[in-house]
């Protein structure tokens, strides 16, 4: 159901009104152009409404626009032409910066005219054709006021990018930072740690004086990935585009991660559809992005789930799949997946699908994601660039 229709069904604008409109008409439209002069009057008086006319000459073309408004809005016809009209007005207010309380107020205008002239002319009538209309011009006000509504959101909506964006460029400038300075005597530690180990192995090889330094060189190795998720996030890469089978990337990626789904139980099928499939890439960042989904996956699912990567390919883009069937995302961890630092996992960094998000974004692609109690599904598209 169309928005103007829901308006119709919510009123309960009948055929029976719609007749009572045209009567209407018949009355009215000698009036139209004194009812459009008291409206200019009044819009005049009003410093703020006022305040967005720039002269005589606008308000005759105004004048001459509230006389077709009229007119057409009781003759109809009342259909989706009618709606785009009605909403260009809506689109116009927002653009020139007329607040919501005078298109209220205006309308009151000419609810008033209209009263009067019907009440004075066909008084018998005057009652249901004046209900019609009130319908009507309730239907014309939810149109207006909707784009004012959509021009909020979509204000509030760029202030939380722009916001969210100072915040992350904080962060990275914070990240880079602590990184740098953390891995110069990270290198110095891996460094002395492997001489110590090579040391002890020539000294005496007891097992249980290299296991310790063994499993600090794990560590250091882990931190070494850390900080390197942290140095991706602090400085975002540049493509380095080529000719790539991303059929191959696909399968490939599968491959590796395969062993990790397979500790689990779970099945794992890669589908690529076609075979071979040629696109400019950063294939690096593709395996990184692909990476990263699976192995999500692979830590959603429970013992025995399933895992499906799949590969689909069109003309101008292609689109990679990776669902499972584990428990779904909950509705409040949604709204925060790609923020940077934010993470459900004990000891993660939170910064594996923020990462994924700015190298699909560097692609010129995009991301959707679709969860439930029955799983999960990531959808990553990516322009082809033949």
């Amino acid at each position: 159901m169309s928005f103007l229709e829901a308006c119709f069904a919510y009123v309960e604008l009948t055929a029976e009104d719609l007749g009572r409109l045209g009567k209407a008409h018949a009355v009215l439209s000698p009036h139209f152009p004194a009812i459009a002069e008291r409206f200019y009057a009044s819009v005049w008086k009003d410093p703020g409404a006022a305040k967005v006319l720039s002269g005589p000459a606008q308000v005759e073309r105004l004048r001459m626009t509230l006389v077709d408004w009229m007119s057409s809005g009781l003759l109809g016809p009342h259909d989706e032409r009618f709606y785009e009209k009605r909403s260009r007005i809506g689109r116009r207010h927002v653009q020139i910066g007329l607040d919501q309380q005078y298109m209220f107020t205006a309308m009151t205008v000419v609810r008033t005219a209209y009263h009067d002239i019907l009440h004075a002319e066909v008084p018998a009538e005057a009652a249901a054709l004046l209900r019609a209309i009130h319908k009507l011009l309730d239907i014309e006000l939810a149109i207006m006021v909707r784009h004012y509504q959509l021009d909020s959101e979509a204000k509030l909506v760029t202030r939380e990018r722009r916001a969210q964006s100072d915040r992350i460029t904080a962060m990275q400038t914070l990240t880079a930072g602590l990184a740098h300075e953390v891995r110069n005597p990270l290198n110095a530690a891996k460094l002395q740690l492997e001489l110590l180990d090579r040391r002890l192995r020539r000294a005496i090889d007891d097992p249980r004086l290299t296991q310790p330094s063994e499993l600090a060189s794990k560590e250091i190795e882990r931190l070494t990935q850390l900080l390197n998720d942290f140095l991706a996030f602090a400085r975002p890469p540049e493509l380095h585009l080529e000719e790539r089978d991303i059929a191959q990337l696909v399968t490939h990626v599968g491959e590796v991660e395969r062993p990790s789904a397979l500790k689990k139980n779970a099945s794992f099928d890669v589908t690529v559809e076609p075979e071979s499939y040629l696109a400019r890439i950063d294939a690096a960042k593709i395996h990184q992005v692909v990476g990263n989904l699976v192995r999500n996956a692979v830590e959603a699912v429970s013992d025995g789930g399933h895992i499906v990567v799949r590969l689909s390919g069109g003309d101008d883009a292609f689109v990679i799949t990776v669902q499972d069937d584990g428990p779904g995302i909950p509705q409040e961890v949604q709204a925060r997946i790609y923020e940077p630092f934010f993470s459900t996992k004990e000891g993660g960094t939170g910064l594996g699908m923020s990462i994924v998000h700015s190298l699909v974004a560097l692609h010129d692609g995009s991301i959707k994601l679709d969860t439930g109690p029955d799983g999960t599904r990531f959808e990553v598209t990516i322009p082809r660039r033949q």
